[in-house]
């Protein structure tokens, strides 16, 4: 069985545990979220109940308090005395105002040491204590103002319902206690109106005091006088709260709602069963389950279907895989065939001018004019062969820029005479810059390359005739966003560069910045110009972008991030530079390739420089750390075994030598994705004219601490 049959065989495996796996899945988060929100509904019925009982319950007190008012009014101003000779009048009244008050059992008048002086039940009042009774207790030391009762059983002559009380001290004018008012208050009142509201399968309400004491509850249960087994939570006494607990009296596990009676040391509660709660979720998902199961099952079995269709196809697919290895073969093929034919066939070229000047150099009696003419031969070609390794190196992202800022419009004019020689005469090239320069940090000679490769682009594209238009403008953003922290402060400087030539097809578009891919014939290119400019827009935190319409031309936009102008920004003049004395300057050469570094210091000696040769970063360090003051300057390969130059010369600035370094690269991936960390870097190859210049660049002053010794090398 061929990989790709196994792999869709397992794609369609996966497919079947996925259509298993991801309705399971689903339900569950389903089943989390519906949970939720049947809490949320409980809780919010919960809320509504509360606010009921609440309201009716602080109703009930309010008018028992004004009942507990009235009589105070009634016998206030009578004593003891004059109670007991009135005592069958405010019988009749106290009876009076009970019956007319549901929720209320009895009313009563205590003396100062517990006998009744007059009640609504039973007249004459049997001559009796009631001393021991928590409602009459609590008043005696001190004013408590209204004061709730535990739930009591009636003593004997009284009879009928339990109760629970409501009580205040009755006191005369200097404040010594003289007895109490108390009502009694049928808990059964509260149960049937809780037995109306909770109708709701798993529905609960209570009344409680607040040291837990409960004096009502629905449903209804045995009653106890102690304390609940949990009281009032934190902060209930002020605001509604809602819990989750478990009864101590029948062990139900109940959310329950609280919230104070303001103005009494009583709350009320209402709440639901958990198990209630539960029910409901469990028929939520049931309603699911229906739809969901066999949807599922329908599913798993058009996957089982397909999975067999499948494999009755594998013949046809294996010949069909078969085709298409022959075909990615092929495309290997060409792909390595234009690298061999162009990239070698470039190279080839090139060392066969250099070898023909050599050869040429060799011959007696040679005029100096054509000697000079071989020579300057050999030195274009190797610039030509450094441009051409530049390019693989930039795409490949491996290329040590040297950024340095300059003005890209100023850049383009410069390059203008160049690129209408390039293009020929019967291209038209027209260049637009703003008035303001625009800055970029990155490699001149590099945005010079890309630039050229671009025009050459656009000049194949019109077969030798058109119009080339480059144009320079400030670009605030990327045609495609970027992240704000990645967006340059001043945004960035968009060259564009339009032709009117045939076109890119758009089947072509995902493939113009690849390497080696080109439309031309075979040895007439090696398809490294665009993925050059892709490779070092990329590399200076830019971007290329490409907008084309088949038979109307393509415009080709490069960006780069914009930056302020350096303060100390110099004209250097390019060209051909006479080399710089050395005068006496002690260069240390650090250079693996013995060749390359002979020939370093021979030709820095013809120029007066003192030179050491060392061809390891070890060997160097010695040197300095013996004695730095006899060299002025490091001038260091980057690609060594062991230590690179770069951590040659991060150890340099470490131990605090105080001598500049200057790095010598043509490839190095640590510079291509670290940099140069401030060092000078010279670029291979090199001519002496560039390296003198450099040397002088970082030690600008002419005053050089190397003794006077003859101009000669030393090997180490």
């Amino acid at each position: 069985m061929q990989t790709a049959q196994r792999k869709s065989l397992t794609m369609l495996r996966w497919m079947m545990v996925a259509s298993l796996a991801l309705p399971v899945a689903l339900f569950l988060v389903a089943a989390y979220v519906s949970y939720g929100t049947t809490t949320e509904e409980a809780d919010r019925e919960i809320r509504r109940s509360l606010e009921i009982v609440h309201e009716h319950a602080l109703k009930v007190f309010e008018t028992i308090d004004r009942s507990l008012s009235e009589i105070d009014e009634i016998v206030r101003d009578l004593s003891d005395a004059d109670i007991k000779l009135r005592e069958q009048t405010l019988h009749a009244r106290l009876r009076q105002l009970s019956d007319s008050l549901p929720q209320m059992k009895s009313a009563w008048v205590f003396d100062a040491y517990g006998r009744p002086l007059v009640n609504s039940m039973i007249y004459p009042a049997p001559d009796m204590s009631f001393m021991d009774r928590d409602y009459f207790n609590a008043h005696v030391k001190d004013s408590i103002g209204t004061f709730i009762g535990a739930t009591l059983t009636p003593r004997t002559p009284y009879q009928g319902a339990a109760f629970f009380s409501i009580s205040r001290r009755r006191q005369s004018d200097d404040g010594s206690f003289t007895g109490i008012i108390q009502a009694s208050v049928l808990p059964d009142y509260f149960e049937h109106f809780y037995a109306r509201i909770g109708r709701t399968p798993g529905s609960y309400f209570a009344l409680r005091r607040f040291d837990g004491v409960t004096l009502a509850r629905f449903p209804v249960a045995e009653r106890s006088a102690g304390p609940a087994a949990r009281d009032i939570p934190a902060g209930a006494a002020d605001t509604e709260q809602l819990v989750t607990e478990t009864s101590p009296i029948d062990g139900v596990a109940r959310r329950v709602g609280y919230q104070r009676l303001a103005g009494y040391p009583v709350y009320v509660s209402a709440g639901m069963d958990t198990a209630t709660i539960r029910d409901r979720w469990l028929a939520t998902m049931g309603r699911h389950l229906i739809f969901g199961i066999p949807a599922t099952a329908l599913l798993i079995v058009f996957l089982t279907l397909a999975r067999r269709r499948t494999e009755h196809f594998y013949v046809e697919a294996a010949r069909r895989l078969e085709a298409e290895d022959a075909l990615k073969h092929g495309q290997r093929m060409e792909a390595l065939g234009q690298l061999t034919g162009g990239v070698a066939h470039d190279f080839n070229n090139l060392l066969t001018v250099i070898r023909a000047s050599a050869d040429l150099l060799r011959r007696p009696n040679l005029p100096d004019e054509r000697r000079q003419r071989y020579i300057d031969a050999i030195s274009d070609t190797v610039a030509r062969a450094s441009k051409l390794t530049s390019q693989l190196l930039a795409f490949a992202r491996r290329q040590a820029l040297k950024p340095e800022v300059f003005d890209i419009g100023r850049t383009v004019v410069t390059l203008r005479d160049m690129t209408k020689t390039l293009v020929g005469s019967r291209i038209e090239v027209v260049t637009a810059v703003p008035d303001a320069p625009c800055y970029a940090n990155a490699d001149a000679g590099q945005f010079e390359t890309a630039l050229i490769n671009m025009a050459v682009n656009a000049r194949d594209a019109m077969a030798g005739q058109g119009l080339l238009s480059i144009t320079v403008t400030p670009a605030p953003d990327l045609p495609t966003p970027v992240a704000p922290h990645d967006r340059p402060p001043l945004g960035y400087v968009a060259i564009a560069v339009q032709d009117t030539g045939v076109g890119i097809p758009q089947e072509q578009f995902g493939r113009i910045f690849e390497p080696f891919f080109t439309t031309k014939t075979i040895g007439q290119g090696t398809g490294l110009g665009l993925s050059q400019v892709f490779g070092f827009a990329k590399q200076s935190g830019g971007e290329i972008g490409v907008v084309s319409e088949v038979g109307r031309g393509a415009t080709f936009t490069l960006y780069l991030p914009r930056v302020a102008p350096a303060q100390d920004q110099l004209g250097e003049t390019s060209g051909h530079a006479v080399p710089i004395s050395g005068r006496g300057m002690a260069v240390l050469v650090v250079e693996d390739n013995i060749d390359v570094g002979r020939s370093a210091t021979e030709a820095l000696a013809e120029l007066g420089y003192l030179t050491t040769l060392v061809d390891n970063a070890r060997d160097a360090l010695e040197e300095l750390i013996d004695g730095a003051s006899r060299f002025d300057v490091v001038f260091t390969d980057v690609v060594m075994p062991g230590m690179t130059g770069l951590e040659l010369a991060e150890e340099i600035r470490r131990l605090e030598l105080n001598i500049p370094v200057v790095l010598a690269s043509g490839y190095s991936h640590v510079l291509a994705q670290q940099g140069t960390n401030g060092f000078e870097l010279l670029r291979k190859p090199y001519s002496i004219e560039e390296l003198s210049r450099v040397l002088h660049k970082v030690v600008p002053v002419p005053l050089y601490r190397a003794p006077p010794v003859a101009p000669n090398s030393e090997v180490r």
